[in-house]
């Protein structure tokens, strides 16, 4: 179920918001599993069973941590066993058949016989609820949190609906007092009511924009590109993806606080970055950081030198792009960003600190680039794109099939995803939060252009959705 669907929008959100609200807090708990398991069982059973078995796993796994945890080497080999058993389940699901093709590639070449790989689904969010319930053992091994002895509460944790398909990731340490006591009001209601809306404006409105010329050039055969249309095809999915992805954090971020709870922020404006280590700072901060405090940290970080530092940020984002998908071309747009870092380690950040300008281009040049390599199928065609973004293809000026999607919508969401993208809209709207306290005639200025604004989103996004427009989401195959 999208949150981006009129089922959701005007059937289960205000089911649940009802149901929340009406129930005391003795309850409410137990309505929000039942509700999320609802709303991941509507893509399928037999994938409720899978996050069901991780949920037992690591309730018990936590209680066993936390009982030996006094016993260091006990402790340890129980986490790293939890650790295992965790990855194995993700690997079968979401690497069986990337790992049955390279293996089978490799079995071609030397003359043997094909191995039989089995066809698995992949399980939607496997990546985020393992994620969740890894950072749950590691909390509790580290003294971070408390072994949850609530099986409903920790089922609720790793279920919780909002952030369950796409994040963010949420830790357990930063939510474990709110599964117990959190604070439900009017004002916060009204807080999560604006950011849900804001988020589903960045995706209906201006991801679904782009998304079908993106995926309509990205189709293209290379003689069917040039210059101008590449570059063109490449700017779109860089807007797509950021409003898809950060308008659904917006409103996982809002269902939040409508239900209570507060969850860290996601994304920090990663398009004003003027360095690749700024925009990992600012692009989907969870999983950045899930990776710093689990994975380089515990490697030594930058603790033991230049050599080792380089080969930890590079295991990282290789790391990085194998979650993203299980593609030679996910990995390769991980390992291209820890290039980079590793490049500005190097000393090319200095130089970068000197010039924000060219910081500013240099930093979404590369960011650019390395979406070609996300999106395209296959190395063959994300090089055949970038040789044409780089003028090395044809010249043929194809600018009809540009103008074919400059119309008048496309341009007002380009517009807009641009100042939004730049955090200048949310300037504006500061200043005019800030100056709608000088006055009761401000304030009412501000609150009504606030309010129509929410509805216009409301409308004009229930409208699209209505007339069944393109509306796809990226994040939902991680």
């Amino acid at each position: 179920m999208l949150f981006s669907s009129l089922v959701f929008l005007y059937a289960f959100l205000p089911i649940c918001l009802l149901l929340v609200a009406w129930v005391g807090n003795k309850w409410r708990n137990y309505i929000l599993l039942f509700l999320s398991l609802i709303f991941y069982a509507w893509g399928g059973v037999s994938y409720s069973l899978v996050m069901i078995a991780s949920i037992a796993l690591n309730y018990f796994m936590g209680l066993w941590v936390s009982k030996v945890k006094d016993k260091e080497r006990s402790a340890k080999s129980v986490l790293a066993f939890t650790v295992v058993l965790n990855l194995t389940c993700l690997v079968i699901f979401k690497y069986t058949g990337f790992l049955g093709e390279n293996l089978n590639l490799l079995l071609t070449k030397l003359g043997a016989e094909k191995l039989n790989v089995p066809n698995i689904k992949l399980p939607i969010g496997i990546s985020f609820f393992t994620f969740h319930a890894l950072s749950y053992v590691v909390d509790i091994y580290r003294g971070k949190a408390k072994a949850q002895k609530d099986f409903w509460k920790l089922a609720l944790y790793i279920s919780l609906f909002p952030q369950l398909v796409a994040g963010p990731i949420i830790r357990y340490h930063d939510v474990a007092d709110q599964l117990t006591h959190r604070l439900m009001n009017t004002t916060k209601f009204a807080s999560g009511v604006r950011r849900f809306v804001v988020g589903l404006g960045k995706k209906v409105l201006l991801s679904n924009m782009f998304a079908f010329p993106a995926d309509e050039i990205f189709a293209l055969q290379p003689v069917e590109m040039d210059f101008g249309v590449a570059w063109f095809g490449a700017l779109c999915y860089t807007l797509h993806i950021y409003c898809d992805f950060s308008g659904y954090s917006d409103m996982a971020i809002g269902l939040g606080r409508m239900l209570g709870f507060e969850f860290l922020e996601n994304f920090n404006f990663p398009y004003v970055a003027r360095s690749i280590q700024d925009f990992w700072r600012r692009w989907h901060i969870s999983l950045s950081n899930f990776f710093r405090d689990y994975v380089y940290i515990p490697m030594g970080g930058n603790r033991e030198g230049g050599f080792k530092t380089y080969r930890n940020l590079l295991l990282v984002f290789f790391l990085t792009g194998l979650w993203h998908g299980a593609s030679w071309t996910f990995i390769f747009w991980g390992m291209f960003h820890g290039l980079f870092l590793v490049i500005e380690r190097l000393g090319f950040s200095r130089i970068l600190e000197k010039n924000s300008f060219f910081a500013h281009i240099y930093t979404l040049l590369v960011v650019l680039v390395a979406w070609v390599f996300f999106r395209a199928e296959s190395f063959s065609q994300a090089g055949n794109f970038i040789c044409n973004m780089a003028g090395l293809g044809n010249w043929n000026k194809n600018t009809d099939l540009i103008l074919m999607f400059m119309h008048r919508g496309f341009i007002g969401a380009l517009l807009l995803a641009v100042l939004g993208s730049a955090g200048i809209l949310e300037k504006i709207a500061r200043y005019l939060q800030h100056h709608s306290h000088q006055s009761i005639i401000y304030s009412g200025i501000y609150s009504g252009l606030a309010a129509g604004a929410i509805l216009l989103i409301i409308g004009f996004s229930t409208l699209f959705l209505i007339s069944d427009t393109y509306n796809p989401f990226i994040y939902f195959r991680f």
